[in-house]
């Protein structure tokens, strides 16, 4: 059976890529009975401060941006000896939590990335712990805990170059980031980007690029607003 797993990832040159090593992955022995996964929308409507024009029964909600999705769930840990497998203590499972989801890391300043597995229905989220709760539940009688319950929420993270190359945006009057793909040109990308394949020397000045008619696949571009 699949396993809840967290992993403590890197974020470097815009890109989230996960760690390996036992130190920096963390896997439930007694996966959770359930999770809830939020996805959320927001409207300028929605906006409590918005004035209702005169005769309008109703203000009209317009699309403002897409909201960070949250995962939260709760899993318990065991230190009891009657589950297969098991070899750390409660506290050394609460201590492999913090570590990879709560505690600073010393490079960034900041808590790490994680990325969350589980099965098919989390495959690959990636986001940033925002509460964790430990509920302890059972003792031994010398007073260390024997069984936790541990509750955790996390809101997804994205890199700006991440969000936009998924968001995968056709506005022309947003900043787009491209991965060049095999076939792609200059003005192949700007056609499809802007609708107009003549702004192609604009977006190789701001790229720094030499030449238009050959691009590396696996490049990364940048295409500004149009003005």
């Amino acid at each position: 059976m699949a396993k809840l797993t967290l992993t403590r990832c890197v974020v470097e040159d815009g890109q989230t890529s996960e760690t390996s090593g036992p130190n920096n992955v963390f896997k439930v022995t007694i996966n959770p009975a359930d999770y809830k996964h939020t996805y959320g929308v927001s409207y300028t409507g929605q906006q409590k401060d918005r004035k209702q024009p005169m005769g309008k029964s109703a203000v009209v909600a317009k699309f403002s941006a897409v909201n960070q999705e949250k995962v939260d769930f709760s899993v318990t840990l065991d230190g009891t000896g009657v589950v297969p497998g098991v070899k750390q203590s409660v506290a050394d499972q609460v201590k492999a939590i913090r570590d990879i989801a709560y505690t600073y890391s010393g490079k960034e300043h900041e808590p790490n990335v994680v990325k969350l597995t589980w099965g098919r229905g989390l495959n690959a989220f990636f986001g940033r712990l925002t509460s964790m709760t430990v509920d302890y539940t059972l003792f031994h009688p010398a007073g260390q805990a024997l069984r936790a319950k541990v509750t955790m929420s996390f809101v997804a993270f994205a890199t700006q170059m991440e969000e936009a190359l998924k968001a995968q945006r056709s506005s022309p009057d947003m900043t787009h980031v491209v991965e060049v793909k095999a076939g792609d040109t200059l003005p192949l990308l700007c056609q499809r980007i802007y609708r107009d394949a003549s702004q192609y020397m604009h977006v190789a000045t701001v790229n720094g690029l030499d030449g238009f008619r050959s691009l590396t696949p696996g490049t990364v571009l940048r295409f500004p607003p149009i003005r």
